[in-house]
C-alpha cells in the first residue's frame, strides 16, 4: 500500500538545514512527523516559529522514513558516523555531504536529468556539489540533442556555499569598510569583500586542481553516464550573499545553433532562460535567489570550440544546489 505520510528527520539545521525545514513546509511535502537533530539539542528559531532540536544518535531515527543530511559545501562526518545506522532502521538517507557521492553504489541524482537512478538506490542517495546541479540544468538538455564532448567551466561562487558563519563574514567586512576599518578575515584566508578568491577546497594531487573543480568533472562523468567528456573547471568565490553564477563553454559532437539551445532550454524542467542582451535582460545571483529555477542567458556561439556554444548560468546554491534538490528527490521517491 502506498504511504500518504511520511516521518522525516533533517540531520543539521545551519544554512541547508534550515532551508530544508522551510522548503519541506512551503512545498507540503507530506511530514506525518518532522525530527531535527544536531550536535546537541536545542530549541532554534525559524520564521519566527521555535524549532525543537533534538542531540542527534542512532536511536533517534526509529520511525523515520526519509533523512536529509544538510551538510554544505565539503562538510563531512555526520553521514559516515550515522548513515548506515539510519539505513539498518529502513531510513532512506539522501545526503547533501560529498562523502558517498562517487560510491558506485550510491546514486548521485539531479532529478530533472536522472531522476530514474534514485529508484535504485541501496538506502542511500547523493545530493551532488551545488555548483555540478547549476551546471547540468543547463546543460543536459543540450548534451541530450547533441552530446556533450568539452566543457570549460568558470564559476563564481555565493559565500553562502560556505556556511552561515561566511555569510556573516562577508557582512561584517562591508561594514567595516564603509567604516573605514580594518577588515577581519577568519573563514577564508583574506578578505572576500570586494574581492575574489580562486580556490574553493584544497588541492589533493599534483593536477593543481581544488577539490571544487575535480568535483565538477567527476560528478558530471557518474550524472550523464559519460566519462569521456573532458572537464576544466575554475572555482571561485566572490562577495556574493547567495546565488552560484558560471560562465560555461561547451562543445558538442554534433553541431547546434544558438536558437537551437535556446528552444531546448525554454522547455527545459526546472530551467528559466533569461536571455534578452537588447533589453540586457540575463541571470545573475540577486535575481535567481530564492527562486527554484536555475537562469539560463547569454546563449551564442563559442569560436574557440568546435561546435561551441557559450552559457551563462545562475541558480540558488543553497536551494537547487542543496535543500530543494535534496527534497525534490524524496518527493520522487514518496510519489511512487
Amino acid at each position: 500500500m502506498k504511504k500518504e505520510r511520511f516521518n522525516v528527520a533533517v540531520v543539521g539545521i545551519g544554512a541547508v538545514g534550515t532551508e530544508m525545514v522551510r522548503l519541506l513546509r512551503a512545498r507540503r511535502f507530506p511530514v506525518e512527523r518532522l525530527t531535527v537533530m544536531a550536535r546537541t539539542s536545542r530549541v532554534e528559531t525559524i520564521d519566527g516559529e521555535p524549532v525543537e532540536v533534538v542531540a542527534a544518535a542512532p536511536e533517534a531515527f526509529d520511525g523515520v522514513d526519509f533523512a536529509f543530511f544538510a551538510g554544505t559545501e565539503g562538510a563531512k562526518g555526520a553521514s559516515q558516523t550515522l548513515g548506515r545506522a539510519a539505513i539498518e532502521r529502513g531510513v532512506i538517507v539522501i545526503d547533501n555531504g560529498d562523502d558517498f557521492r562517487m560510491d558506485p553504489k550510491v546514486p548521485l541524482v539531479i532529478p530533472e536529468i536522472n531522476g530514474e537512478a534514485a529508484f535504485a538506490h541501496q538506502g542511500m542517495i547523493a545530493n551532488p556539489n551545488c555548483s555540478t546541479i547549476i551546471a547540468l540544468m543547463a546543460l543536459a538538455p543540450l548534451h541530450r540533442r547533441a552530446g556533450l564532448r568539452r566543457l570549460i567551466a568558470a564559476t563564481y561562487q555565493a559565500v553562502s556555499g560556505t556556511g552561515s558563519a561566511a555569510v556573516r563574514e562577508l557582512e561584517a567586512q562591508v561594514r567595516a569598510w564603509v567604516a573605514g576599518e580594518p577588515a577581519a578575515a577568519e573563514v577564508y584566508p583574506c578578505p572576500i569583500a570586494f574581492n575574489a578568491l580562486p580556490a574553493i577546497g584544497s588541492v589533493k594531487d599534483d593536477s593543481g586542481a581544488t577539490s571544487e573543480e575535480a568535483k565538477m568533472s567527476r560528478e558530471t562523468h557518474k550524472i550523464l553516464g559519460d566519462d569521456t567528456i573532458r572537464i576544466g573547471a575554475t572555482c571561485v568565490r566572490v562577495p556574493v550573499f547567495n546565488g552560484h553564477g558560471e560562465a560555461l563553454h561547451a562543445e558538442f559532437r554534433e553541431p547546434l545553433t544558438a536558437e537551437e539551445a535556446r528552444a531546448l532550454l525554454a522547455e527545459a524542467p526546472g530551467v528559466r532562460l533569461v536571455d534578452d542582451m537588447a533589453n540586457q535582460v540575463f541571470p545573475t545571483p540577486l535575481e535567481c535567489s530564492g527562486k527554484t529555477e536555475v537562469l539560463v542567458g547569454r546563449v551564442r556561439p563559442d569560436a574557440a570550440l568546435e561546435n561551441g556554444l557559450a552559457l551563462f548560468v545562475c541558480g540558488d546554491n543553497i536551494w537547487k544546489g542543496a535543500a530543494l534538490n535534496a527534497i525534490q528527490i524524496a518527493e520522487l521517491l514518496a510519489a511512487r
